[in-house]
């Protein structure tokens, strides 16, 4: 099979709710539908009824649909996985919970550490021992194992983590126990030598638990999945797109669950990239602002940051080490609990705060009318006149300004002698305050001058916040491109067939044993695109990668080295290698120290055309403003006649000057004061600082 189709649809299901977007050679065809809870493939079955029924094809032509979804994500954080066992090395039954011992808020005296994922008494320790170079110290206690699936089995497990001391180094001792459990048992079985072949066992063991946590749950829902798209009449083949940006198979997917964590964000981060290549934008900043989250992610030279590990469910905001660690390859990006579903409320002391609860799709925020009585983000947005609440996600939900208005009032309002619109500020500025903190926390971790980056918002909220969270900024200059309300599952559809192996193998320079390495980089092509290959035969490129430190460090950097095979003679090129990318992150390299490899990482990807690339334009030409209405103006602290224009009427180098709103069916642009809408080429509003 070819990655060739002419009719391609991508589906993202969200908190609050699930986007479809239709490619029809060339044409795109979206929507926005409540997520469904209780069954939520009916949500994507709902939006794909409308999506072809706009575009006039049967489900029949569609050639691929390409999923992501947050099932996963929100399973591990709402702790809705199966009851799982995990079995370990004796004496390392504790480690999930130790952690790494690591006080991630150093001065908090009454600190609580996150609860494990797996409780003590579902952990299982057995005997057997491999060393840190692979060598058995100790024999596999087979009978023990044998006596531990009949326990296992008789308390009503659900899914089995195996995750043994040095298994990256050595794995056959967990595919000997998973063998054994396995004879007897009739549940999914991971072990981590597979879902998170790397070193350090905290990570490694609490991400095999995680993937066995939500594997039953990701097997049935994509099962389900499948079988209804075939009884529509949808007989296509399904791939989902995982955390690192590309796309597998629905069977690794069902094996490797923990593969989908972030999917749906990295989709976004995949469509923010292309707008930038297509423009030309070296150093972006996305913002992705949905029903339930918002996302921030840096992207470079066209490609968003990524790392070999991130966090599920922090429990402290903004704080590393204080969430569930999963140790796959990821986009980084950094994620909050503000979206247009954020519940607003007010603390102890008087303050006002939103999120991180969300209303989602239900019951939704309370001027959805669907039973929702606290205020959300969306209520404050309304009551500010952001919204029309006659033309809400393409008028298909009427929003009550009446409903908004006295869920603010009652929890937001009285309790602080406030108006209900000046709590509505209170609330999104709270909320625009919160994303523009953490998008400066990612930023600095990072290096970098947020200020000095062009900003794509899309999601259903962000281009009712973006130009406000450029003011706090400092941001010039920010792209609200064509699709934005449903801009992940666009990413979808651009995203590559790709898949990223890794492995740990700690090695000295000095030490440098090229036969060794070279083999170990051939089981991971190999790996690698095989799984590449369960999606397309067409051209492949690949990206390798060393993880390297200096001896005695705590963390590594990553490397990128040349795709051939390495020889002894080599060493020089990788000590400068490493020196040059070391000094570009900490200032300057160290001279005396061993240089080591730990992870070696081989990344492989169908190669995928460019597409048209545009000049962006900002000048343009004043247009005539069809209507007017009043919107809360947060420069001068009150309403002002605020133009209102609907998108498809504006042509390329038409100008709006702010205020205004933008409308189109899937989300509005609200241009601030401060700014003003320029409509580039290809459609997309770039909003632009007057004067600049």
């Amino acid at each position: 099979m070819t990655q060739r189709h002419d009719i391609r649809l991508g589906a993202d299901i969200g908190g609050t709710f699930t986007d479809i977007a239709l490619d029809v050679r060339g044409r795109l065809f979206s929507t926005k539908v409540l997520t469904n809870y209780a069954a939520p493939e009916q949500a994507i079955l709902d939006g794909i009824d409308i999506v072809i029924r706009d575009a006039g094809i049967a489900p029949g032509d569609i050639g691929i649909v390409i999923h992501g979804t947050t099932l996963a994500t929100n399973a591990l954080i709402e702790r809705r996985g199966a009851k799982t066992a995990l079995v370990t090395t004796e004496g390392f039954r504790d480690v999930i919970e130790m952690r790494t011992e690591n006080r991630f808020e150093q001065y908090d005296l009454d600190l609580v550490l996150p609860r494990p994922l797996i409780p003590r008494e579902d952990r299982f320790a057995v005997r057997g021992r491999i060393d840190a170079q692979g060598r058995e110290l100790q024999p596999l206690d087979e009978a023990a194992l044998e006596t531990l699936a009949d326990v296992i089995a008789e308390r009503g497990f659900g899914a089995v983590a195996i995750g043994f001391i040095h298994s990256y180094m050595n794995p056959a001792h967990e595919q000997r126990a998973r063998d054994i459990l396995a004879g007897r048992l009739s549940i999914p079985i991971s072990i981590s030598a597979e879902v998170s072949p790397q070193m350090r066992e905290f990570e490694r063991f609490n991400t095999v638990c995680a993937n066995a946590y939500v594997r039953p749950q990701m097997a049935d829902y994509l099962s389900r999945l499948q079988v209804r798209l075939k009884e529509m009449g949808a007989d296509c083949p399904v791939f989902m797109i995982h955390s690192g940006g590309g796309l597998i198979s629905v069977e690794t997917a069902s094996e490797f669950p923990v593969r989908l964590v972030e999917s749906g964000p990295a989709g976004g981060a995949i469509f923010a990239a292309d707008i930038a290549r297509r423009f030309g934008l070296e150093r972006v900043v996305s913002y992705d602002m949905g029903g339930t989250t918002a996302k921030i992610c840096l992207i470079e030279d066209y490609q968003p940051h990524t790392a070999r590990t991130f966090e599920v469910a922090r429990t402290y905001r903004f704080c590393k080490g204080s969430g569930m660690p999963i140790s796959i390859p990821v986009i980084e990006m950094i994620e909050i609990g503000a979206g247009g579903g954020s519940i607003a409320w007010v603390d102890t002391m008087g303050r006002i705060q939103a999120g991180p609860e969300s209303a989602a799709s239900e019951p939704g925020p309370a001027c959805y009318q669907r039973g929702g009585e606290r205020p959300a983000i969306t209520d404050a947005d309304l009551v500010l006149g952001k919204l029309d609440p006659d033309n809400f996600a393409g008028g298909k939900i009427r929003l009550s300004l009446d409903n908004a208005g006295a869920a603010i009032a009652r929890d937001v309002g009285d309790r602080l002698a406030l108006s209900p619109e000046a709590a509505a500020f209170g609330i999104v500025e709270v909320v625009d305050e919160n994303m523009a903190n953490a998008a400066r926390v990612h930023a600095v971790e990072n290096g970098k001058n947020i200020s000095e980056n062009t900003m794509i918002a899309f999601g259903g909220a962000a281009p009712l916040h973006a130009a406000r969270l450029c003011e706090k900024l400092g941001v010039e200059r920010c792209l609200v491109p064509q699709g934005a309300g449903v801009g992940s599952a666009i990413g979808f559809l651009k995203a590559p067939f790709g898949y990223e192996a890794l492995a740990s193998k700690i090695m000295g320079l000095s030490k440098f044993d090229a036969g060794t390495v070279n083999a170990m980089l051939d089981d991971l092509k190999a790996t690698a695109e095989g799984f590449v290959r369960a999606g397309t035969d067409g051209a492949i490129v690949r990206e390798i990668t060393a993880f390297m430190r200096y001896a005695g460090q705590g963390w590594e950097i990553p490397v990128t080295l040349p795709d051939r095979a390495f020889a002894a003679a080599d060493t020089a090129m990788f000590e400068t290698a490493f020196k040059q990318r070391y000094a570009r992150f900490f200032g300057r390299a160290v001279e005396g120290p061993e240089i080591e490899f730990v992870t070696w990482s081989v990344k492989a990807q169908d190669v995928r055309p460019e597409g048209e690339r545009f000049v962006l334009e900002t000048d343009g030409a004043a247009v005539a403003v069809p209507a007017r209405r009043g919107v809360f103006d947060p420069a001068s602290g009150t309403a002002l006649e605020t133009a209102i224009v609907p998108r498809d009427t504006l042509c390329p180098g038409a100008r709006v000057a702010g205020p205004a709103v933008i409308v189109e069916r899937e989300t509005s642009t609200v241009v601030t004061s401060p700014f003003d809408a320029v409509i580039q080429v290809d459609g997309s509003i770039l909003l632009v600082r007057k004067g600049r």
